[in-house]
């Protein structure tokens, strides 16, 4: 994907990061990427895709406030399957990208795609311009930085997330309990995104490496209802879209860079 300036010959779809959802955190160059896109695609659950007064996304109540809502359009992806790769996200993919490069042929020039956090961290924009590129191979693919919910949250607390040499290890819990044991055995920061369900094995193994008391759990990271603070026990009910902070054990300031 480039990051290229110059003005490309063909239309450019442009993987915005928009944040975890405070307004604010865009940079200046998301904001203009969103005001000046000819179509702003956002992501919507594919089963409420025909209900035209469902509730807007994270991501489409972040770019509202900088995109004109005449040029924003929903895109529906298969966001509820825990499937894996089953038959219907591959066709909500499919559909998508589809509908991109239709708007496309119909004129659109520059084509933007709000997605929270940032394009290239466990984002769906990935798939979105795979799709788009093995139909229209011409295609400009590009993508714009965002905040990510670790730094929110790291910020939000007051826990750097590494220093000098330590590691950062970020994973979904969906990879699995072994993964996040081996990452908490390791001497740096541990941050886990997607806890959900997971949320009771990762308390058990929290606690198994005595790591618990430092931990950090964020939820809905700037929306209303949101909660910062620390891990309460194994049966908190969590939003899909959480993240749990383990800082690094750390008994001396600074170290080697």
């Amino acid at each position: 994907m480039s990051g290229l300036v110059s003005a490309p010959d063909g239309p450019t779809l442009t993987g915005v990061g928009v944040g975890p959802g405070d307004p604010e955190l865009l940079t200046v160059k998301a904001v203009r990427v969103l005001r000046e896109a000819d179509v702003v695609f956002v992501p919507v659950l594919d089963r409420l895709a025909a209900d035209s007064d469902a509730p807007p996304g994270r991501a489409e109540t972040t770019a509202r406030a900088y995109a004109d809502p005449a040029r924003l359009r929903r895109l529906p992806f298969a966001l509820d399957d825990r499937g894996g790769v089953t038959a219907r996200r591959e066709r909500a993919w499919d559909e998508a990208a589809a509908a991109v490069v239709a708007a496309m042929d119909a004129g659109a020039r520059t084509v933007a795609f709000a997605t929270i956090g940032d394009p290239n961290v466990y984002s769906t924009f990935g798939y979105l311009a795979q799709g788009v590129r093995e139909r229209r191979p011409t295609v400009e693919v590009r993508t714009v930085p965002g905040v990510t919910a670790m730094q929110d949250l790291a910020a939000r607390a007051g826990v750097p997330l590494c220093e000098g040499r330590e590691p950062l290890t970020l994973l979904p819990a969906t990879a699995g309990a072994a993964v996040f044991e081996d990452a908490l055995a390791g001497p740096g920061t541990v941050v886990a995104y997607k806890g959900w369900r997971r949320h009771g094995k990762l308390v058990a193994a929290l606690r198994r490496h005595d790591r618990l008391a430092d931990a950090v759990l964020g939820q809905a990271l700037g929306l209303p209802g949101e909660r910062i603070g620390p891990v309460t026990g194994p049966h908190e009910e969590l939003p899909y879209l959480s993240t749990l902070l383990v800082p690094a054990r750390r008994d001396r300031r600074g170290g080697k860079l």
